[in-house]
């Protein structure tokens, strides 16, 4: 029997930029979850007492500022020394042959798979061989699978791939290839990185997306960890389990106010939410995105004293227990519950500004050329989220926030004429 780990994507000393911007943000646990996770990947492997682990790109984030990230990597990596646990690992986008400038040795219990080749290892020992190739560029447009060798007869074949697949939203296309691709090559496992969100492609074959080591911001919400393999005699896989590995766990709470006309009603529902966040977290740090929506009388209110409802909802967050819970924005995309028509009746004044956000959300229709410039350079991951913000349905529904703080100043409150 062989058991190992496939981890990918650890992003080791990501920046986590624009913390400091956030009032209370837990900056010193945020900056310094993904060593922390990377701890939980070899600590699980020690407990585990696993034959090997790969790890399937994005080991770095990107060029070390300085020495302390191998530093931290290699005092890691002699733990599993230590232990007679070999390391596979690939370089990816964010790692690639040149992108990293500094270079440290490495314990002899770690392999790092060619950039220019496929190679194909033999795991001491065990029945297995690991294919891998590493990425020489930060882009890699040709399909790599394609290089990657039929099958060794009599072994358990992994293949380890950095790639998109066939694309995957907020990530870019790299290493592009298909599912037939990669069971073209008859291995028993596929161990893929550059995706974050965890995901299973196939079992027949295994084909898996092991997901990053620890969620970096609201777009990785939920658990994220690595897979723990095992494969029996027959060189049949016999399980993949889940393992977390995170210290900060993401999430998005939507709260639904639709019907709510109290501000106790809203916060409770909102303190609800958070409590059961918490206690999924199993003592992890949450880190809250709160989402407002639904139709309420609430509307107004919470575009137009934003500051009053994050102080609320971060007492709220403080009965949950100390650092349990961290808010890191409050989106509003409630609905407002009056009537427009029987508003645009009321007076003059009340219907010339309706007919002019009316003539705003004609002309917000078309976005400008020079925001499509903006947007090709942006990254990945900001640029999805940016997207989706200009979207036609969020500027409809940006405009449409407009016209419920204006309401608001023009003395109109949950429906009624003040």
């Amino acid at each position: 029997m062989t058991r190992f780990i496939h981890a990918a994507d650890p992003h080791l000393d990501s920046p986590l930029q624009g913390l400091e911007a956030h009032e209370g943000a837990p900056v010193g646990v945020l900056r310094g979850a993904t060593r922390r996770a990377f701890e939980n990947l070899v600590n699980l492997a020690i407990e585990e007492d696993v034959d090997f682990v790969v790890i399937a790109g994005d080991l770095y984030d990107g060029d070390w500022k300085d020495y302390s990230t191998g530093l931290f990597f290699r005092g890691q990596m002699v733990r599993l020394q230590a232990k007679g646990i070999p390391v596979y690992l690939i370089a990816g986008n964010h790692d690639a042959a040149s992108v990293i400038s500094r270079k440290l040795s490495l314990p002899e219990n770690v392999h790092v798979f060619s950039t220019r080749t496929t190679e194909s290892l033999e795991v001491p020992g065990h029945p297995v061989v690991i294919h891998g190739r590493g990425f020489p560029n930060r882009e890699v447009p040709e399909n790599l699978a394609n290089e990657y060798p039929a099958a060794v007869a009599g072994r358990f074949n992994v293949g380890l791939l950095h790639t998109s697949l066939t694309g995957r939203p907020g990530h870019d296309t790299y290493a592009p290839c298909s599912e037939q691709d990669l069971r073209n090559k008859g291995y028993g496992y596929w161990a893929l990185g550059h995706i974050h969100q965890p995901e299973i492609i196939s079992k027949d074959p295994w084909i898996v997306f092991a997901g990053n080591c620890q969620g970096r911001h609201a777009r990785e919400a939920g658990p994220r960890g690595c897979r723990l393999v095992t494969v029996n005699d027959f060189l049949e896989v016999e399980s993949v389990d889940w393992h977390s590995l995170d210290v900060v766990r993401w999430q998005v709470l939507e709260i639904d106010l639709a019907g709510v006309e109290e501000e106790f009603e809203a916060l409770r529902r909102a303190s609800e939410a958070m409590g059961q966040a918490v206690t999924e977290g199993e003592g992890r740090l949450v880190a809250a995105r709160i989402v407002w929506k639904g139709a309420t009388a609430l509307h107004g209110s919470l575009h137009r004293d934003p500051h009053r409802w994050r102080a609320e909802l971060t007492a709220r967050a403080q009965d949950h227990g100390e650092e349990a819970l961290w808010i890191e924005r409050i989106k509003v995309t409630t609905t407002p519950v009056y009537d427009l028509a029987q508003l645009a009746e009321r007076d003059a004044l009340t219907k010339i500004v309706l007919e002019t956000l009316d003539q705003a959300q004609e002309d917000l229709k078309t976005l400008p050329p020079e925001i499509g410039e903006m947007l090709d350079v942006l990254p990945p991951e900001v640029r999805t989220e940016v997207e989706a913000d200009l979207a036609e349905d969020r500027r409809t529904a940006l405009l449409g926030d407009v016209r419920s703080i204006i309401l608001d100043a023009l003395g109109t409150k949950g429906g009624h004429a003040t």
